[in-house]
């Protein structure tokens, strides 16, 4: 098996946490920029194409989710794998996560446009807003597949000490696709008339800039090597050993897109004032969660490290550490959310009922991050411990026991409306959280690494 030719610094219990997540939250950050000025420039364009796009992106998260069965275990096996220092096994775990996730990508793409009728009746979307959702999904869904691919390579960039590359290229992209819509929406190609089909063109071409950097700087940093010949023969065992860490992380994820599909299948019955004002909140909070994401998945590296070295109980007391940080540092961001949403959302539209729409769901949503931090500090640290079934287990029995349930009691019952809906995920995220808090407590997931420890001894 071929080694690895350069390593960067290694990871372990003295990284600080900002060393990964510092670069995270630019990348997160810039990636939720790339999002909220699709929105803002659609807005512009045609308010109609907004809900579609919201409307089209909840299908594609859900097709994200299954890209990252491979992809989140990518990242817990090649954490676990450097942290035990076990560097021979790592370019056949490199060409069989890219490798497959990239077929597999291929597959679902082709799935997605195949079904693109299915989904708009089953999200009840308006006859307004179904040809923009229609046209993105066509064009954005059949390149998912480059998606597939780039969330592999960024798993092994990230766990072998460079986080700052998805930065870089998150700025990259951000710059092409804004440059591309303003294109397509207002500059010289605007005789086109693409409207929507511009900007889904312009989100496919920044990918695949993006996949193509991603390799160079894989190559160029001498991280390893992809190639066919790392697996063979076929490394079945390996394989299943990642399947079986992604496939209930990527259910737990799935069932929450399914579960949110729901609930924005209720707030489409609200009317399209309701689903406008849904769309742009989520552009607010998306800011509101960047800290808390990033550090969790800051976290959920270094836990992989320490796991696959043997140090658990270091482990155990640097993720509740790296919730005294980002817990504060998120519900501020939540707060001051809500205090300037009614500015705020002026910037993409002018309409008074979404505005008085906004300002009740940005209140309800203080609460939802709050629980939401919970859940991503420790089901993050919970994967990276190779204890990836007990999150899927909650996850189903909150999100459909409780969020689907209180938000149609609250939103379509008791007539609160789209900011009700957030009540149900607000329930949800907070029980689900104080659940899997008291879990990683009682330290449940200890000796569950997935790293042989007696092959690697007798290696």
């Amino acid at each position: 098996m071929g080694k690895t030719v350069k390593r960067n610094s290694e990871i372990n219990e003295y990284t600080p946490l900002l060393v990964i997540a510092g670069p995270m939250f630019l990348e997160l950050f810039l990636g939720t920029m790339l999002n909220n000025i699709d929105t803002l420039m659609l807005s512009h364009y045609d308010e109609y194409a907004v809900g579609a796009v919201g409307n089209a992106n909840q299908i594609m998260f859900m097709l994200n989710i299954l890209f990252n069965i491979i992809a989140t275990a990518t990242g817990v096996v090649v954490a676990q794998y450097l942290g035990a220092k076990q560097y021979d096994k790592m370019n056949m775990i490199y060409t069989l996560a890219v490798v497959f996730n990239a077929t597999f990508g291929v597959v679902l793409s082709l799935g997605i446009v195949l079904a693109n009728p299915l989904f708009m009746t089953m999200l009840k979307v308006s006859s307004e807003m179904r040809p923009y959702a229609m046209t993105y999904i066509y064009i954005v869904g059949g390149g998912s597949f480059l998606m597939a691919i780039y969330n592999v390579l960024m798993q092994i960039l990230r766990c072998n000490g460079y986080p700052k590359v998805g930065m870089y290229i998150s700025l990259a992209i951000n710059v092409i696709n804004i440059g591309g819509n303003y294109l397509f929406l207002y500059g010289g190609l605007k005789h086109l008339n693409m409207g929507v089909a511009g900007v889904a063109i312009s989100t496919v071409a920044a990918r695949i800039i993006a996949v193509i950097a991603a390799f160079v700087f894989f190559y160029g940093a001498k991280i390893g090597k992809i190639a066919l010949k790392y697996i063979r023969p076929f490394p079945y065992n390996l394989l299943w050993k990642m399947v079986k860490i992604g496939l209930p992380s990527a259910g737990e994820n799935l069932s929450y897109t399914l579960y949110q599909m729901c609930l924005l299948s209720f707030v489409n019955g609200m009317g399209n004032d309701s689903v406008n004002a849904r769309v742009y909140c989520n552009a607010l909070i998306s800011f509101a969660m960047i800290f808390s994401n990033s550090s969790a998945m800051a976290t959920q590296i270094i836990t992989g490290h320490l796991v696959g070295a043997g140090k658990e109980d270091i482990a155990y007391k640097r993720v509740f550490k790296t919730l005294l940080t980002s817990m504060p540092i998120t519900i501020a961001l939540a707060t001051i959310n809500r205090i300037l949403c009614p500015y705020t959302l002026r910037i993409f539209t002018q309409n008074e009922a979404i505005i008085a729409l906004g300002c009740s769901i940005m209140f309800v949503d203080i609460f939802v991050e709050i629980g939401r931090c919970l859940n991503m500090t420790f089901i993050c640290s919970l994967k990276a411990a190779g204890a990836y079934i007990f999150p899927l287990i909650v996850g189903l029995i909150t999100m459909w026991g409780l969020g689907l349930t209180c938000g149609y009691t609250f939103g379509v019952l008791l007539g609160i409306g789209v900011a009700g809906v957030f009540m149900g995920t607000a329930t949800d995220e907070c029980i689900r959280g104080l659940i899997v808090m008291y879990y990683w407590y009682r330290k449940k997931w200890y000796g569950k690494s997935v790293v042989d420890k007696k092959a690697q001894s007798e290696e």
